[in-house]
């Protein structure tokens, strides 16, 4: 069996921005989950609200919307940066357009969910889940290619 060479894209390092900038979407969701926490007064350990005080407190509740979207983007994160990276290997910028595409996508998803419960993520979600789809196909194309050597 022959070894097989990457050459990373030149542009490559467009792909590499759009993953880097997931470093920053999770921490303004720490900065709204916290602001939402200390607004409802729920504190440490507790991941959420009751469904009781919940349905009483509007903060209680919002500060469960962004527990729930801060968990959202990090249960895709790791799908989408191995499709982001795959695909980049071989179409470097139309990935890292997609990437920024997600990333925005992401930041409407968390401010959305986090001032207006879920109806407020659907744009984002919208936006994010139809770029997320389209990464994870060219990933699957780049990564049959590398393996039958196209």
């Amino acid at each position: 069996m022959a070894p097989l060479t990457l050459t990373l894209p030149s542009d490559y390092g467009y792909v590499l921005l759009a993953a880097t900038s997931t470093f920053f979407i999770n921490t303004l969701h720490a900065a709204l989950t916290s602001k939402a926490r200390k607004a409802s007064g729920i504190k440490y350990p507790v991941s959420y609200a009751s469904n009781d005080l919940a349905e009483k407190d509007r903060k209680a509740y919002l500060f469960n919307c962004a527990q729930r979207a801060h968990n959202n983007f990090t249960e895709n994160l790791t799908p989408f940066l191995g499709s982001l990276l795959i695909s980049g290997l071989q179409y470097p910028t139309f990935a890292a357009s997609l990437g920024g595409v997600w990333a925005v996508a992401r930041v409407l998803f968390a401010l959305g969910y986090t001032s207006k419960g879920p109806e407020g993520r659907m744009i984002g979600s919208a936006i994010g889940s139809l770029t997320d789809i389209v990464l994870k196909f060219t990933a699957a194309y780049t990564a049959v290619g590398l393996a039958l050597q196209w």
